[in-house]
């Protein structure tokens, strides 16, 4: 057993990792790529950070590919991600010539390596239409659907479809985001990585340092929530629930976060964000670079109760980071933080700022209920929501579609 795979099974077991290493025998040597918009920002290039050294490990030959586009085309995906969540809009027609044409240009830098690959991942609307565009293709081409595509705004949706019908299969993180399609659908929830700096075990004396680093006080109540600057991510309804407890208790809120290369709209709402903390002294905003995670994981550890108000939510990756850490999470009532906060038993779900004062209020009086969420919520995040168990999905995935005419796979 490698170095790596020994450090996960200290933490999941020996038998789950043997189970990994049988999943992968048959797929030994295979050529895997997985194409995505940016290596830093956001949960997609979190989780291929990992997910493409454990398969090489595994002994799979796996390359990482971005696409490549200037503002235009970020322009353009990002009114895509707005408007897949529900927000009604029309894209300018240049704007999708120029999302075409970047993708017909990556093809074309990439021809080779999607040709000669086993199997092909591409991950959210960027780079969906590279397969349109590599009609010589031999491997099995999987779209991978980050977003909550529940309810998407049709015309949108209408437009991307045509470029990802024509996939040998898709995976979704929830079964209420799959839309109808002519191939297999698959779920795959997503998963954080223990080992990684934003998740391992810190020193005391580092997570007590985000106090004065900050300048927090250690003496109030810590409000954190982490995320990038986005309106979905419900930001400025995070400070109005800030704003009620203070009402009757003293607390402090910390919203940090950092922008991703692939989102052009977060200098923006930054500003808004400002803007409504009103230069409250108990109000932190930190602008992080996308490699602050060991910083990230010490906040979350300092942090009396973690927040991720979103009104729409793919997957908060950073709901799971903190119920590792032990923190019961007040999530908002959509999309993947359902599958995550348990109601009642590892946070509470949201619908309004009052919701969310409400319920971290009642978790500051009553701190034994507090930590009883907390260990519930490590022990869920243990059984569910850990690497090894979304490298297993993936490979089963994979050994599926090589023996999809099989009624019986001997492994």
């Amino acid at each position: 057993m490698s170095n790596l795979l020994e450090r996960y099974a200290k933490i999941v077991g020996d038998i789950v990792i043997d189970h990994l290493r049988q999943l992968a025998r048959p797929l030994q040597g295979m050529k895997v790529v997985h194409v995505n918009s940016t290596r830093e920002g956001g949960g997609v290039a979190e989780i291929l950070s990992w997910l493409v050294p454990l398969k090489q490990e595994l002994g799979l030959d796996v390359k990482w590919e971005l696409i490549i586009g200037e503002q235009g085309f970020y322009q353009c995906t990002k009114q895509f991600h707005n408007g897949l969540q529900g927000k009604p809009l029309v894209i300018p027609q240049e704007l999708l010539v120029t999302y075409e044409r970047t993708n017909a240009e990556n093809a074309d830098r990439m021809r080779r390596t999607l040709k000669e690959a086993d199997f092909v991942f591409i991950h959210d609307p960027q780079p969906a239409p590279l397969m349109h565009f590599c009609p010589d293709r031999k491997g099995k081409w999987v779209w991978r659907c980050h977003i909550d595509l529940s309810r998407p705004y049709r015309t949108v949706w209408k437009y991307l479809r045509k470029f990802v019908v024509g996939y040998d299969a898709s995976i979704w993180s929830l079964a209420d985001f799959a839309q109808p399609m002519p191939h297999p659908l698959y779920l795959i929830a997503p998963s954080i990585d223990p080992l990684s700096p934003k998740n391992i075990e810190l020193p005391t004396t580092e997570v007590n340092g985000v106090f004065a680093r900050y300048g927090l006080n250690p003496d109030l109540p810590l409000i954190l929530q982490v995320s990038r600057f986005d309106h979905f991510k419900d930001p400025l309804g995070v400070i109005e629930a800030y704003r009620l407890i203070k009402a009757f208790t003293p607390v402090q809120l910390v919203l940090a976060g950092g922008g991703a290369a692939d989102d052009p709209e977060g200098d923006q709402v930054l500003h808004e964000v400002r803007m409504a903390a009103k230069n409250d002294p108990d109000i932190h905003i930190l602008l992080l670079p996308s490699d602050a995670h060991r910083e990230i994981n010490a906040l979350q550890r300092a942090a009396t109760v973690c927040v991720q108000k979103s009104i729409r939510e793919g997957f908060g990756l950073t709901v799971t980071e903190a119920m590792w850490k032990g923190k019961p999470v007040i999530g908002g009532d959509t999309g993947g933080i359902r599958l995550q906060v348990v109601n009642h038993h590892t946070g509470f779900l949201v619908n309004t700022p009052e919701g969310a004062a409400l319920r971290i209020r009642y978790l500051l009086k009553n701190r034994q209920i507090l930590e009883n969420m907390g260990r519930k919520a490590r022990e869920y995040v243990l059984t569910n929501f850990l690497v090894t168990r979304h490298l297993r999905e993936y490979l089963i995935l994979m050994v599926a579609m090589m023996h999809e005419s099989a009624d019986r796979i001997e492994m």
